[in-house]
C-alpha cells in the first residue's frame, strides 16, 4: 500500500533517484530555471526551498549540509552568497513552477521551474 509515502518515485531506483535530484538542483541553482517535467519539477521544489532555509542560518554546520546535497562548489557558493542575500527577507516560496504545454515525443507535461 502507498499509504503515507510523500516522496516520488520517478520509476527510478532510490540510488539513480538521489543523482537526478542533486543534478536537477544543482541546475536550478547554477542557471536560476529549468525546464523539465512536471513530476521532476514538483519533486524536487520542496528541497530547493528546504536547502534555502538551511543556508539563511550561515552557520559551519549548515554549509557542510548543503554540501551534502549538492554536486558542485559553484552552487554552494551562489547560494551562500547571492541567494540568501536576495531572500533573506522572505520566509518561503523562493521557486515557482510555470507550465510551458506538452513535448512532442511522448506527451509529457512539460514546465519551468525558477526562482521568484
Amino acid at each position: 500500500m502507498t499509504h503515507r509515502k510523500k516522496e516520488r518515485k520517478l520509476g527510478r531506483k532510490i540510488g539513480p533517484r538521489k543523482a537526478l535530484a542533486k543534478n536537477l538542483i544543482t541546475s536550478l541553482i547554477l542557471h536560476n530555471k529549468i525546464k523539465t517535467t512536471k513530476a521532476k519539477a514538483k519533486f524536487i521544489q520542496p528541497k530547493v526551498e528546504r536547502i534555502i532555509t538551511i543556508a539563511k542560518k550561515k552557520t559551519l554546520a549548515s554549509k557542510r549540509r548543503i554540501h551534502a546535497l549538492l554536486v558542485s562548489k559553484k552552487a554552494e557558493k551562489k547560494i551562500i552568497s547571492e541567494l540568501v542575500e536576495k531572500y533573506k527577507e522572505r520566509k518561503s516560496g523562493f521557486t515557482r513552477i510555470l507550465k510551458i504545454g506538452r513535448r512532442k515525443g511522448d506527451g509529457a507535461e512539460m514546465v519551468q521551474i525558477e526562482f521568484v
